[in-house]
Formats: C-alpha cells, structure tokens, sequence
C-alpha cells in the first residue's frame, strides 16, 4: 500500500489515506466508517496498531465496491500532501555510499577511509516537512545549503539488540527524505545544527509498506535541481545494508514504531561539484525513489 496524510477542502485537520490506482485518494478512516470497521485517524496510529489495521486498511482500498467512484476517495490532484507522520526520532547515516565518502573527504574534510561501522547522527522532528512545503534558506545562517537524497526506513515495530537476520522483521514501510545539511554550520565535527534546523528533513510523498517492495536494496534513486540531474545511483552501493544500520542503531538505542531512518546519501552533493554549488532561494528541489515516488520542494528566502 501507498499510504500518506493530506488536507482536503481548507479543512486545517491532516486524514489519513491511501492511493488507489494511479490518480486518487482515498479517505481511510471514512472508508473504515463506511464499513463499519475502525482504524486510527492518522498513520502514526496506524503504524502502532500493528498489522490487524494495516490489514483493515488492505481490506477497504482493494474493495472496488467502495473505492471506485465512492464519496470518500478524491483525485490526487485535489489535496494537498503533508510529511506522513512526525517521527519520534530520525536517525541519519553518514557517509553510507562508497563515492559520497570519496567526495566528502574532497571538499567536507571527512576520513579518507571508508568508515568500518555506520556512521550516525540524529535530526530533530521539527525538522520534518512535506511534499511541497518549502526548504527555509537564511542566508544570515548559512551560505552552503545543500542537498542529499536518502532512502527512508519507517519502524514498524519496537526493535532494541535486534539480529540482522530479524532487522527488516521491524520495517512498517519505505519513503524518501531529502536530508538538507547547511555545510558550513558544522561545529566542531558536530552535524546536529548542520541537519537539524527547520524544515532541513523534506519526507514523503508516501509511505510504501514494506510488502511491496521486498528488496529495498535494489532501488534507483536520483535528485534534480531545477530539472538539472545532481545525483543518481542505486540503493545496492549502501556501505552498510538496512537490517545491518537497524541492527547497529538497536545494540543500544531503541527503535520505536514510526522512527526513521535516513540511510545516507549517495554522491553528487553540490559541496562535491567542481565548483560547488549550493541552493538558492527559488530553486526547486526534486528527490526521486523508484518505486516511491518523488519529493519536489521549493527553497525560499527565511529572513
């Protein structure tokens, strides 16, 4: 299923829904009410009731006597997608694909050598926005905002000193983050500031249960700016694989149904262009996942 939270009609209040086909939404908790059935209002509810609601919600959208044409499905193109739930917490992977460490070492300063377990930091969930929402630039902070297009891994179930041979056992679902780092607010080797201000963790456009795609270590991933292709790769070039990033952050850190993991970038960062380029203000952003979607964002001016 493709899951994700929107807004309809002016109405202030976030619904859960489901995309059905390729040009619609539907409304899972008026679907659930409509068959006399129950399910939590928004997706972090969801994802803690465990699979008895996932299976409700399977139930109501492959039921074509009520998604087809019915008052509670919508086109697509009439809502307006927020981030699909805020996470507990983000844990970011640093340093996770083979080139991006080789370009970091270029022009960021980081170790030359490939790191032999992953490398973490965390980024608060005020950070988080949607799909379409805008990416803050304040240029009194920072002059080197740049851009990083990630796999995200959503926790479905509690996972403390997990095995790798379990770890993908605890994976709700996949999405995108687009982890926006001001490169020149790194302090003292320090990233929290760097990737932690508001609105540096863009999510969605969706969450896609785990179900639909079994080998998240075969996905294309590329981001665009402004129409212009900045990265390209493939999720197999991971250094560290999912179940063993979900193995490594639980021997000591437990991980809570609805956190996220952003499990790195590959290379093609604006610090790494020769010469480097970095965003600004009217620049859209646009982060691509097969199988997931794509995650467009503007940059504004802040101040």
């Amino acid at each position: 299923m493709q899951l994700l939270t929107y807004r309809a009609d002016g109405d202030p209040t976030p619904r859960l829904g489901a995309r059905t086909g390729t040009d619609r939404v539907a409304d899972l908790t008026a679907l659930a009410t409509a068959a006399g059935a129950e399910l939590p209002p928004d997706l972090l509810g969801l994802i803690r009731a465990g699979e008895p609601a996932l299976a409700t919600a399977r139930a109501l959208t492959a039921d074509r006597r009520l998604t087809a044409g019915a008052p509670e499905t919508r086109p697509l193109a009439e809502v307006s997608l927020c981030a699909p739930l805020r996470p507990g917490k983000i844990v970011g992977v640093g340093l996770n694909y083979v080139e991006h460490v080789a370009e970091s070492h270029r022009t960021l300063d980081t170790e030359r050598e490939l790191p032999d377990r992953p490398v973490l930091f965390g980024k608060p969930a005020t950070a988080v926005t949607g799909p379409g929402q805008p990416i803050l630039h304040n240029a009194d902070l920072t002059k080197q905002l740049d851009w990083e297009c990630e796999l995200a891994v959503v926790i479905g179930a509690p996972a403390f000193r997990v095995s790798e041979a379990d770890a993908l056992r605890h994976v709700f679902g996949y999405s995108i983050v687009n982890d926006i780092s001001a490169r020149d607010q790194r302090r003292s080797g320090q990233w929290f500031f760097s990737k932690g201000q508001d609105s540096y963790a863009p999510f969605g456009p969706v969450v896609v249960t785990a179900d639909e795609i079994p080998d998240p270590q075969r996905l294309d991933l590329s981001l665009r700016v402004n129409g212009e292709l900045r990265q390209d790769s493939n999720t197999r070039h991971m250094l560290f694989g999912i179940a063993r990033l979900i193995a490594d952050i639980s021997a000591g850190m437990t991980l809570e149904p609805g956190d996220v993991i952003a499990t790195g970038s590959p290379s093609g960062v604006g610090a790494g262009m020769v010469p480097p380029q970095f965003l600004q203000p009217g620049d859209l952003v646009e982060a691509t996942i097969e199988r997931i979607g794509t995650l467009a964002n503007p940059v504004i001016d802040a101040r």
